[in-house]
């Protein structure tokens, strides 16, 4: 019995047909050649192009990365990737890793979805006639909270449209909100071209390369269960039964190829293809990313409803892939995995190693200068310490490839820094070597977001594609060093001009942050929320003000304001150019929203337990309290000295310490954002305290004078 809409859609291809041929029997006429036999070949050529116009296939095969393919191992699957537009496809949904159960859910639903509890393969439908029925489905709706699911199948169904599962991952895809999907079969050795040719939607699980690593139907605690010969093994499987489905397909059909999941304990990048006209030899990515070659999962619904001409629904967070520019090898792309993979394996190394360095620079600073020892060492390592973060950025302007490269860039841009800092005519004034470790600082990321944030992706201090956190814009650790070092920047402005100009610098200066940070560019949401009231209070110190807790209250109302202002502007925006801080009001306006604070405070609350983070808050806030209440005993009066020598200073520490706790209350990183501010602000106060003693006795910092050296 054929499927609802197949006689509506087989009269809108009779119509499309007759239009094509006439279009083409009009071309005919009007060049002048009449009607010919030629002309009857390629109308009908044309018409059955029509006929398969808007026909979709998505094949799904769970944990398949770039390094995966080989002309050997996967004929099928090479040849369909090298007709393709070609993408890294980030599979990230709720948890760390994801699941096939969640891969697939995700695509149904167009959100990003979980079941909600350790998970594996999608469960098995129970056939129905011609078509299938997943258990238990309104489990997923009614108790595991995934109100969205069954979005792609409710779509399809609205528009008239059948569809065709193959497998029990494509029938939770292309279920509706009962669990029904209209066509099922277990084996695409099952279907026929004439049987596909009745529904314009088919997808398949290929699920042969993801079932070795499934233990009692769980995904391994294990980065790599299986040998190289077993994934081999696997793969040739998965390519046979993508070779049996390609090999039956409708001519003309779109096809879409992804691994939809992650294999093991550490995520990875997957691969992302699509097979259309024009497609061949480009990239593939999509506007949620802003990448030309990084889409997500929620694209793939976005992008099968959009070649089906089917509206995508306003719950669908995904936009539909865009073929970018001209694509290289794959090897590019299994390299794009390879340096996420090469930072990530560092990351949680490199915070310990910040955090070990952070504490004992503050027990040697108390042990040192409260006996008035080795100030000028003191002072070095202030501004290292200080000029450390930028360099995780910086590094990305090389290339690098493996740890010995990504550190060696970073040493030989943080050596870079800390001689520019200390070894220019600026070294004997208090304030230079904070002016130029926090430009560097600010400038490096305002660069960095006029440019398409290329730094950002890939570092230590901002994100990785395959984490699923950010893709694009201002991450929540670039937002302290740059709200930090644009105040600090601003405050020296202040100090040089006082009055006035000081204040409008610093207005003018941190405004100019703040809509970078917060306009489409950054897409920040509780950057600006920060920013804002840390941006007043500097200013209205700066200019002799006093700050209540009531105008510290309204200036954070009033960046919440603002954000808003952002992010509905961003809403009113056609859908492929929403970011997510207009995706945002529209999970307000749905009601969705609530989930997504509560993900974002439960992050936030984590990472007051993080022992990389938490150690850095508090040795810098213990530090600055005591140099500040017993300034001789802990500091050689190093803080209130650099204070005494600029008031503008000071007013840029409150205002960076105002951003930092409120950056660490209403951004999901908490800990990170205050840790880093202190990271980047107190070093550089400390440093310049101890150029005011200089100046006082007169001697020049003799590390200083020894860096000046090296530098001529």
């Amino acid at each position: 019995m054929p499927c609802r809409g197949t006689h509506r859609s087989r009269e809108v291809i009779g119509v499309r047909r007759a239009l094509v041929v006439l279009a083409v029997l009009l071309g005919q006429l009007l060049v002048g050649q009449g009607w010919s036999a030629s002309a009857a070949r390629a109308a009908d050529d044309a018409a059955r192009m029509a006929d398969a116009a808007g026909r979709v296939a998505l094949i799904g095969v769970p944990g398949l990365h770039w390094n995966d393919l080989t002309r050997s191992d996967t004929p099928n699957l090479w040849a369909l990737a090298e007709a393709s537009a070609a993408g890294s496809l980030s599979v990230r949904t709720v948890g760390n890793v994801t699941c096939p159960y969640d891969g697939w859910l995700t695509v149904s639903a167009g959100t990003r979805s979980a079941v909600g509890y350790g998970c594996g393969a999608p469960p098995a439908p129970r056939t129905q006639g011609t078509g299938a029925v997943i258990p238990d489905y309104r489990y997923l709706i009614d108790v595991a909270g995934q109100r969205n699911a069954g979005t792609l199948g409710e779509s399809l169904k609205a528009a008239g449209q059948c569809s065709i599962a193959i497998g029990p991952g494509a029938a939770l895809a292309l279920a509706d909100r009962q669990g029904a999907v209209s066509r099922y079969h277990a084996s695409p050795l099952q279907v026929r071209t004439t049987d596909l040719e009745q529904c314009r939607m088919i997808a398949m699980d290929v699920d042969d390369l993801i079932r070795p690593y499934l233990t009692g139907d769980r995904l391994p605690k294990t980065p790599e269960q299986l040998t190289a010969a077993q994934r081999r093994e696997a793969l040739r499987l998965a390519d046979a039964k993508a070779g049996a489905l390609l090999s039956v397909l409708p001519a003309g059909t779109t096809v879409l190829l992804a691994g939809l999941s992650d294999h093991g304990s550490v995520p990875h990048l997957r691969v992302a293809a699509l097979r259309e006209p024009g497609a061949e030899g480009h990239l593939l990515g999509a506007a949620s990313t802003r990448r030309e070659d990084i889409s997500i999962l929620p694209d793939l619904t976005a992008t099968t409803l959009n070649r089906l001409g089917v509206p995508v629904p306003a719950s669908v967070v995904g936009v539909p892939m865009r073929i970018g520019g001209e694509a290289g090898s794959f090897e590019q792309l299994e390299r794009a995995d390879a340096t996420a993979q090469t930072m990530r394996s560092a990351k949680g190394q490199y915070f310990t190693a910040l955090a070990v360095l952070q504490v004992l620079f503050y027990v040697l600073a108390f042990l040192l200068l409260r006996r008035h020892k080795a100030l000028p060492w003191v002072r070095l390592a202030a501004v290292a310490l200080a000029a450390l973060p930028v360099t995780s950025l910086l590094v990305n302007l090389l290339p690098w490839t493996d740890h010995l490269q990504l550190f060696g860039g970073m040493l030989a841009w943080w050596a870079a820094i800390t001689v520019l800092a200390l070894a220019g005519p600026w070294r004997r004034r208090p304030l230079g070597p904070l002016a130029v470790v926090a430009g560097v600082t600010a400038l490096t990321l305002a660069g960095d977001l006029l440019t398409g944030t290329t730094l950002q992706l890939n570092s230590f201090m901002g994100y990785s594609a395959e984490q699923g956190a950010r893709y694009f814009g201002l991450g929540n650790i670039p937002f302290a060093l740059l709200a930090t070092g644009t105040l600090l920047t601003a405050t020296v402005i202040a100090h040089r001009y006082p009055g006035r100009i000081g204040v409008a610098a610093i207005v003018v200066l941190g405004l100019f942050a703040m809509v970078l940070g917060g306009s489409g560019m950054g897409s920040d949401f509780g950057g600006v929320i920060a920013f804002v009231p840390g941006i007043a209070v500097t200013a209205l110190l700066v200019a002799g003000k006093r700050v209540s807790l009531v105008k510290l209250g309204a200036f954070a109302v009033a960046g919440g304001v603002i954000v808003m202002a952002f992010s509905y502007y961003n809403y009113l925006q056609p859908p492929d150019k929403q970011t997510h801080l207009g995706r945002f009001v529209g999970q307000v306006l749905s009601g969705e929203a609530i989930d997504v604070i509560l993900r974002k405070l439960d992050a936030m609350l984590a990472t007051l337990l993080s022992p990389n983070l938490m150690p850095i808050v508090i040795v810098a806030v213990a530090f600055l309290i005591y140099a500040i209440l017993r300034p001789e005993q802990a500091s050689a009066g190093v803080v209130p000295a650099a204070f005494a020598h600029s008031p503008a200073l000071r007013a840029g520490i409150i205002g960076t310490l105002v951003s930092g706790v409120l950056g660490m209350l209403v951004n999901d990183s908490g800990a990170a954002v205050l840790s880093m501010a202190l990271a980047l602000a107190v070093p550089l106060l400390l440093a310049t305290g101890i150029g005011v003693i200089y100046r006082r006795t007169g001697s020049a910092p003799s590390v200083g004078e020894k860096l000046a050296g090296v530098a001529k």
